[in-house]
């Protein structure tokens, strides 16, 4: 016949109530994991105790904290996927100012170099008229003097400038109706000196 345990009721007592405990603190922890319970806030000193953190209080499916919760946190995910098309906006927007800079330079370049050519033609044109002056007026004198007089002074001209003044002095004695001078000055000139002048007199300038 075998022999009765040594173990009173009492350890097996014991035993079986902490068994129950272990099954219940267990079993409830269970169920807060599933979200059927909670019992954070009942074990957050053995949790604290031990160095583990506790899980923080469930919201109600029904608590309107939550709907507020659910609703911001669509809007800010709406904001954020705005403000990503907004990024994208303005780089298109930073490509689109860099490309009219460039733009904007090419024709202020080009407006500098057509106002450049202006003024330099302008400058040609004022030198033009201002010489075209100035031969009219020597032109004018150079008729009114006395034959001798204006033939030494046309002798001393380099050939540029005295092809220019005859040329000059025929113009405006065709525009007066009157007999030209210059055949008269070329007249008194030195042959040699005269029959170049009148042939390059044939040769007119270019442009």
């Amino acid at each position: 016949m075998a022999g009765h345990s040594k173990v009173g009721p009492g350890p097996r007592i014991l035993g079986l109530l902490l068994l129950i405990v272990v099954f219940l603190i267990g079993g409830s922890l269970w169920f807060d994991y599933l979200g059927i319970i909670d019992v954070s806030s009942l074990y957050a000193p053995v949790f604290r105790a031990v160095g583990l953190q506790a899980r923080g209080s469930r919201v109600p499916a029904d608590d309107p904290g939550l709907l507020d919760s659910v609703r911001l946190t669509k809007e800010r995910e709406s904001l954020q996927l705005r403000e990503q098309e907004l990024n994208g906006l303005e780089d298109e927007l930073t490509e689109r100012s860099r490309e009219l800079d460039r733009l904007q330079s090419e024709l202020e370049e080009r407006e500098s170099l057509l106002e450049e050519r202006e003024n330099s033609f302008n400058q040609r044109v004022t030198r033009y008229d201002n010489r075209r002056e100035n031969l009219i007026r020597n032109s004018q004198d150079l008729t009114n003097m006395r034959l001798e007089n204006a033939v030494g002074i046309l002798l001393s001209y380099d050939d540029q400038l005295l092809i220019e003044t005859l040329r000059v002095t025929e113009e405006l004695a065709q525009q007066e109706g009157e007999m030209s001078l210059v055949s008269v000055w070329l007249s008194e000139f030195p042959p040699e000196r005269a029959a170049d002048i009148q042939r390059k007199m044939t040769i007119r300038p270019e442009g």
